[in-house]
């Protein structure tokens, strides 16, 4: 039983449905496995009594043939989550203490569909890094290892693909900015779908910036992927972005079968300094798909190169608009007061304690470019920038392109502390390859292929057409079964 929390969503649903397993069983499985691993800091808050509880409950379900997909299976949840009673924190000092009343739509979806929270997973504050270093809890930990060196898991949601790397839960939720979710599963062999803008609901979900934001379901496969977008998917009359649109049976549109499809190859996205092995990588995962019966089409994407300024003035104002809200009046942390302190003393004090140096840089960039005399100069440019990267990829799924395929990122996984005191442009820099798809709003997946010259994995990133979630996860499961990529990373935590 030691070994049940290796198994995939799929394995896991068939053998509870057969009483093969149990839920509990299951459960206890993956709550051994979190206290082994406190090395890898991923979970910041278990709830074993409520993991039981809701196994219990599960186990009655399956006992009376009410299984659905997600019946039974624990996951991660990542902090960002509002999980009623459940300390959710956004990895930010400022929410210390917060327990919502409430649940986010997504975890309610989870657990209507029967699944199983272990607890909270770490992530950069508030959504916002890309080496899960800016957390109030201190960093996750890569479960990958090169000698000694200890690897960042990537971020925003760094906690979450630590934890599905390492086998501590099935499947974990995740959110997506600018790369949150593909980025991190790339650096740690594992399975991040990013869906469409307004497939998932984002009410109850801590935003960050609310015209990006996107949650979805981060895996060890592709089809755990279809079966858990599937539950977390719906239309909310309490996030009207959310599409009131049919969730498709994900799963079933895994056929395997792409032949006369086209896949796009971005010439763009060729940047200079790009190792040589993502580039051969690259160009394998397009040999793959060809080799599966798709067509393989060099397309341009004209203004690639204008994506990351722009989401990085984009961004930063929806953040700094949202972030407002934290002020010490009505919950989380409180700065104590002088004699004579005022309410402005408390808001300046408060967030000045409870935000973190990140969080600060990107608020004051935010503040700057919506301030007046620099909104046309800036936010207002960008978001005519976010229109013209939309409009080529309108052009290119318009012209028959079927799917996208790109590296998922500049990299492999890179040193905890090597860039933290860098240029913080050097950081955001990890996002090149995947901003363009939130400033679009499409559906976006990365997949692991292989492994670097130092064992580390690789990822690619595919990218579908709009709403088109089913055949963007049918190409991802051919690429996966073509690389048939299965390494692990050796257990030393």
């Amino acid at each position: 039983m030691s070994e049940l929390n290796t198994l995939t969503i799929a394995e896991a649903r068939d053998r509870l449905r057969a009483r093969d397993v149990t839920a509990t069983e299951l459960t206890e499985a993956c709550l051994g496995a979190i206290d082994a691993a406190g090395a890898l800091n991923a979970f910041v808050h278990k709830t074993p009594e409520i993991a039981r509880r809701m196994a219990a409950e599960a186990d009655q379900r399956l006992a009376q043939g009410d299984a659905p997909a997600m019946c039974g299976i624990p996951l991660g949840i990542k902090d960002l989550f509002c999980t009623t009673g459940v300390a959710t924190q956004a990895a930010s000092r400022i929410l210390e203490g917060f327990r919502p009343e409430y649940e986010s739509t997504v975890t309610q979806n989870l657990w209507d569909a029967g699944a199983v929270m272990l607890g909270k997973l770490n992530m950069d504050e508030f959504a916002m890094g890309s080496s899960n270093e800016t957390s109030v809890y201190g960093n996750a930990v890569n479960p990958w290892k090169v000698d000694d060196r200890q690897l960042t898991p990537g971020g925003s949601s760094g906690g979450s693909a630590a934890a599905v790397a390492a086998d501590l839960c099935l499947a974990a939720t995740g959110t997506d900015t600018g790369g949150s979710i593909r980025q991190p599963a790339a650096f740690t062999g594992t399975v991040g779908l990013k869906p469409t803008y307004g497939r998932v609901s984002r009410w109850g979900t801590i935003a960050f910036a609310s015209s990006l934001d996107q949650a979805g379901p981060m895996t060890k496969t592709v089809r755990d992927a279809a079966i858990m977008l599937g539950a977390m998917a719906s239309v909310d009359d309490k996030d009207l972005t959310s599409a009131d649109r049919p969730v498709p049976d994900y799963e079933a549109a895994l056929t395997g079968d792409i032949r006369g499809k086209k896949i796009g190859i971005p010439r763009e996205y060729r940047m200079d300094g790009m190792p040589a092995e993502i580039d051969a990588m690259w160009q394998q995962a397009a040999d793959m798909l060809r080799d599966a019966g798709a067509e393989i089409v060099d397309i341009s994407l004209p203004h690639t190169k204008y994506a990351l300024p722009a989401y990085y003035v984009i961004a930063p104002a929806e953040a700094s608009s949202n972030l407002a809200r934290y002020d010490g009046v009505r919950s989380g942390r409180r700065a104590k007061l002088g004699a004579g302190d005022g309410i402005n003393d408390m808001y300046e004090k408060t967030r000045a304690e409870g935000f973190g140096p990140e969080v600060q840089r990107r608020v004051m960039v935010g503040t700057y470019v919506l301030s007046a005399g620099f909104y046309d100069a800036y936010y207002n440019r960008a978001r005519k920038v976010r229109a013209l990267i939309k409009r080529d990829f309108d052009q290119a799924y318009a012209s028959g392109i079927d799917a996208i395929l790109t590296p998922a990122t500049p990299s492999a996984a890179f040193g905890l502390g090597e860039m933290a005191d860098a240029d913080p442009v050097q950081m955001y820099l990890n996002d090149v390859f995947t901003v363009t798809v939130n400033l679009a709003g499409l559906p976006g997946i990365s997949v692991p292929v292989g492994l670097d010259k130092q064992g580390l994995p690789l990822g690619m990133q595919l990218i579908g057409r709009p709403w088109d979630e089913g055949g963007l996860l049918n190409f991802a499961q051919v690429l996966e079964s073509a690389a048939g990529f299965v390494a692990k990373p050796g257990r030393w935590w």
